[in-house]
């Protein structure tokens, strides 16, 4: 039977996906040919008529390079890193090398050209090179493999994170010339931390040293940050800064302008439009610039002769990606210093308990400052507790404490006071006077509500509540669980009424404000700087940020406060912060001592004896009941794995937002938890991986049934 029949018979008898896997069996037994055969009729390149490609589907049994002939005419800009159009999709001319005839065209990357092809049947031919700029060297290829790989994604989908859309208007301009490496820059404010200026002359030298950097309370980070870069930049290797959002990028962007001047650095964030970002992205990959600053797309930013990786603020949720495989911008960069032998930083004003094991596993040493600089930059720090509250009439009454009013009036004298808000909007949630049990309503227990002063409501199903009780404790009467920023500028304002009153959220985020008597009210993240500093800040509702169901609602809570503190003038300036939280709790603790590192140390501790990462590696896999104890039965988890639930997953109501990698609208899911100790996080993400790849290629993955995982979930509560 001549292999066109075997095509035939079998297109006839297996499904597509299941047809690849059998033809690909089929190749590894047949011994390769010495020359490979293409497709009748093509004139292909006298000399490494082999293409090899990889498409542009995320899938993972496609998960892998597909042969294709060169034809002559594209001999020239079919190179190694460019961009390709080739046939391929389902249809009966399928095959391991490319497509005979038939199918659709997709974008994909050139790899490698090579003389022969290990498969013996025909190849299909390039349909189009689409620009000769390779955009795809070998250091991006490898590093985007490494992170396919331990996140149990596709090669593809890293892919689609790490290339920016091509513009051929910005591949057309040509790139500056490079400048040569500029002067070693001196300490300045990094001598306030200990060992802060041997890590300088050590990236200076050419070094690769490793840190978790605990930057002190003060608008001086960013400048501290480029000083890092430029002497990176002076030893003549390359560097690159994640930030979390825009105004980070912003102000780290005008300090390397400030400190090497412009034409250094190219800045990288979704606001510069796409011919923008691109252009820069292009200059970065040529060689003109050798230092990248941006958001978390730039994690993968092709910097040449990569000699420092910087990340700020590592626990922002910013820099966990919401597309798959869902990588974390701290991990990649871990994975690029442990690639290219460059060094690495992380650094932020608080400190996550993945930092505090980098150093406490010896991959990065502390640099910190002594407790005397931490005292003489950080603001005076008091509390209000649940018993002062009590006690409190005028808390009662307004929801703010003495204390805070005493805060706000002092601080008005000297200038402009922050007022940090757990949650945006008007309505306020409410909950039970005597013990704080949400309220919630009889019918679906949705929150509710009563918008201005009206009648309780449900803020999900609409019916109204009359006479509400608490199930808890019985109480009748209903506090605010959380004022929205709006209504507490409305509050301020009437308290306050010769002062302004501004505000900064979800809808207006504002950058910087005067250094002039004002109440700014904000969530927290969205902070704007005060010129000079502000001379108070009050932290309301630091319950409802520590009350969350989350492994990390302490750390989460003391790096939000920590980054309002920040703002504050130093307490030799009369600055002052007042956070409304039980004084005993761990993390209030953390913050009036200003100790955020001996915080994640003993979250670092209790996680290694509950065995919760990071201390051991996790995966949450999600689906329908069927489909995920499905899949569980036919993934070949590490003998070491331990298997938590399955747990329901709450269902997406009609009208409210879909939490992202969350079950659709109305479908209930359940998720389990797959933990393995250290060193076999590899060994479970390759089973996971596999056991998904063997579903897809079965067809068995409808609508209904499919299954998500996430290695690393940033929230297993």
């Amino acid at each position: 039977m001549s292999s066109e029949d075997e095509d035939r018979e079998g297109d006839a008898a297996a499904p597509p996906e299941q047809l690849a896997l059998i033809r690909e069996s089929v190749r590894r037994a047949k011994v390769p040919r010495a020359k490979p055969r293409t497709w009748r009729g093509a004139d292909v390149a006298a000399e490494l008529p082999v293409a090899r490609v990889l498409v542009d589907k995320g899938v993972l049994h496609l998960d892998r390079y597909f042969d294709y002939a060169v034809p002559a005419e594209l001999d020239a800009d079919a190179q190694p890193g460019v961009r390709v159009r080739v046939r391929f999709g389902a249809g009966r001319h399928q095959v391991h090398g490319g497509r005979r005839e038939g199918g659709g065209l997709i974008s994909g990357f050139l790899i490698e050209r090579r003389a022969e092809s290990d498969y013996s049947g025909p190849l299909a031919a390039l349909a189009q090179v689409v620009s000769p700029e390779p955009v795809l060297g070998p250091e991006l290829l490898g590093l985007a493999r490494a992170v396919a790989d331990r996140y149990a994604g596709s090669l593809a989908d890293v892919l689609q994170l790490a290339v920016p859309p091509r513009n051929a208007r910005a591949e057309r301009k040509p790139s500056p010339e490079p400048l040569p490496p500029p002067a070693p820059p001196e300490p300045g404010t990094f001598e306030r931390y200990e060992n802060g200026p041997e890590f300088l002359d050590a990236l200076s030298r050419g070094a690769s040293p490793r840190a978790v950097w605990n930057a002190l309370p003060g608008p001086y980070w960013a400048e501290e940050l480029a000083r890092a870069v430029a002497a990176t930049l002076a030893s003549g290797r390359g560097a690159l800064v994640v930030v979390p959002d825009g105004r980070a990028a912003a102000r780290v962007d005008g300090a390397l302008t400030g400190l090497l001047g412009a034409g250094r650095h190219a800045l990288l964030t979704a606001d510069a439009g796409p011919e923008k970002r691109y252009r820069e992205w292009l200059a970065v990959r040529r060689g003109s610039v050798r230092a990248v600053v941006g958001t978390r797309a730039a994690m993968f930013a092709p910097v040449q002769d990569l000699g420092l990786v910087a990340i700020w603020d590592d626990g922002d949720g910013s820099h966990s990606e919401l597309h798959a495989p869902q990588p974390h911008a701290r991990e990649v960069l871990q994975l690029r210093a442990a690639l290219d032998g460059c060094a690495f930083l992380a650094g932020g004003q608080s400190c996550t308990v993945e930092a505090a094991q980098l150093v406490e596993s010896g991959w990065a040493r502390p640099l910190v400052a002594a407790r005397p600089q931490v005292r003489a930059a950080a603001p005076l720090v008091r509390t209000v507790g649940d018993g002062d509250l009590a006690r409190d009439e005028a808390a009662r009454a307004a929801r703010l404490p003495t204390l805070a009013w005493q805060t706000v009036r002092k601080g008005l004298e000297l200038g402009p006071v922050l007022v940090q808000v757990p949650r945006r909007g008007y309505v306020p949630r409410l909950a039970c006077d005597r013990c704080r049990a949400p309220a919630r309503c009889r019918h679906c227990a949705g929150p509710l509500e009563a918008r201005d002063a009206g009648p309780l409501r449900c803020g999900w199903c609409g019916q109204g509540e009359s006479d509400w009780h608490c199930p808890e404790c019985g109480g009748f009467r209903l506090r605010a669980q959380v004022v929205g920023a709006r209504r507490t500028a409305e509050e301020l304002g009437r308290a306050f009424p010769a002062v302004p009153v501004r505000t900064s959220g979800r809808e207006q985020v504002l950058d910087t404000v005067p250094g002039v008597p004002a109440l700014v009210v904000s969530t927290p993240g969205a902070e704007p700087v005060a010129e000079g500093g502000y001379a108070a800040a009050l932290l309301l509702d630091g319950w409802a940020m520590l009350g969350r169901p989350d492994l990390r609602a302490g750390e989460e809570a003391l790096r939000r406060w920590t980054g309002a503190a920040s703002l504050v003038r130093p307490q030799s300036e009369g600055g002052t912060v007042v956070v409304v939280a039980e004084p005993s709790l761990r993390p209030v603790q953390a913050l009036v001592r200003w100790d955020p590192v001996g915080h994640a140390v003993r979250e670092l501790a209790d996680r290694a004896e509950l065995g919760f990462p990071p201390v051991s590696r996790m995966a949450a896999v999600s689906g329908r009941p069927e489909a995920l104890a499905e899949f569980l039965a036919a993934a070949e988890l590490p003998g070491e794995a331990e298997v938590l639930g399955p747990v329901p997953l709450p269902v997406a109501e009609p009208g409210r937002p879909v939490r992202v990698g969350g079950p659709p609208v109305g479908e209930r899911w359940e998720r389990v938890l797959v933990r393995v100790p250290p060193g076999r996080g590899a060994a479970l993400a390759a089973a996971l991986k596999t056991a998904q790849a063997a579903r897809m290629a079965r067809n068995s993955r409808a609508d209904g049934d499919t299954v998500r995982i996430r290695i690393d979930p940033p929230d297993i509560g």
